[in-house]
């Protein structure tokens, strides 16, 4: 007969189970990337896969593969697309060198006489040559990565969407969190989705694409790829379509063409600028109110750990501890209500 008292064997069950979860916690790093893929996948179709299988009546696996095929094509191959247009035009610009060298060399001019700085674009270019390396490098370097965790996301995802009510009823059952704490938890994940993912991705594709019009009037070369890289750029408020306009309007303005240059900042400030402030406001008002500074920070420590899909997850996971403060908090209050009572 056993020594241990059932309290003592379920103790040393609970740190068998808490060191085999951190081992394989550890041992999924590398594809942490597929799994929260899915989550955000799942939250943002999970209206559509609830519509087809209990309005429509379609079969759950055929509901699932739906969704997969669709979102491949709305999102993961315009994503490799972009990919593929900005290495296109990194080869032209290193097999077009003399017309590189006449730009910066009208730059380096226009620094000179204006700005009194005659070697700031050999300094600047210098080191934007030394980041776009780097940039370009772990771009290469990830893409098999990439294919990796967008495989592993759309198999988790599957069974995710065809599953979805156990999928639901585990998630609740061994939540930390009360069932009410734990449906709030997934109905503000919920809503910060949305506000991240398609309220930040409108707000981008309305700055691009009003850059690409704006290009296009002021006759300022690749509109429409330039507007393509404004619309990532843009996930970053404030900062990320001015990145694009206002190097081409000292560009513009360093050639001689000032009426293109002084018109692309006007047009950029005026318009793509403003225009963040007033779709983020209906987009606070429909989903959630997702403050600028919860972007930036997430953006900056979503990058490095998840590459460029950190546009994404970094906001999320933010948002996520930001919830977790505030039920934490709601806990606290009502834990010291009972104390007193």
């Amino acid at each position: 007969m056993s020594s241990f008292t059932l309290k003592e064997r379920n103790s040393i069950i609970l740190i068998i189970i808490l060191a085999l979860g951190g081992f394989l916690f550890y041992a999924t790093l590398d594809i942490m990337g597929a799994v929260l893929g899915s989550v955000v996948f799942y939250t943002i179709f999970r209206p559509l896969n609830l519509y087809l299988i209990e309005k429509k009546r379609w079969k759950p696996g055929l509901s699932s593969i739906s969704i997969i095929i669709l979102s491949f094509f709305i999102i993961v191959v315009p994503f490799f697309f972009t990919i593929s247009m900005v290495v296109g035009k990194i080869q032209d610009f290193s097999q077009n060198t003399a017309y590189i060298k006449e730009m910066l060399a009208n730059i380096d001019r226009f620094a000179a006489q204006r700005l009194k700085q005659p070697h700031l674009v050999q300094d600047i270019f210098v080191k934007a040559q030394g980041i776009a390396v780097q940039v370009f490098s772990s771009i290469i370097g990830r893409v098999g990565q990439v294919l990796l965790e967008v495989s592993i996301m759309y198999f988790l995802l599957y069974f995710m969407l065809a599953d979805y009510k156990s999928f639901e009823n585990s998630l609740i059952k061994y939540s930390p969190l009360s069932k009410v704490n734990s449906v709030r938890f997934g109905e503000e994940i919920k809503n910060m989705t949305f506000s991240n993912v398609l309220g930040q991705g409108l707000i981008a594709c309305v700055q691009g694409t009003l850059l690409t019009i704006g290009f296009w009037i002021f006759k300022i070369p690749d509109p429409i790829f330039w507007g393509i890289i404004c619309i990532f750029l843009s996930f970053l408020p404030v900062v990320g379509a001015p990145l694009i306009f206002v190097p081409a309007a000292i560009i513009s303005i360093s050639n001689g063409n000032s009426f293109s240059g002084v018109g692309i900042l006007l047009w950029g400030f005026l318009l793509i600028t403003n225009i963040d402030n007033v779709l983020r406001y209906f987009i606070s008002k429909k989903f959630a109110n997702t403050h600028p500074i919860i972007v930036i920070v997430g953006v900056i420590i979503g990058i490095p750990t998840f590459g460029i899909l950190g546009l994404v997850y970094g906001p999320l996971l933010i948002s996520g501890f930001i919830i977790l403060v505030n039920i934490y908090e709601t806990n606290r209050e009502i834990l010291k209500e009972e104390e007193v009572n």
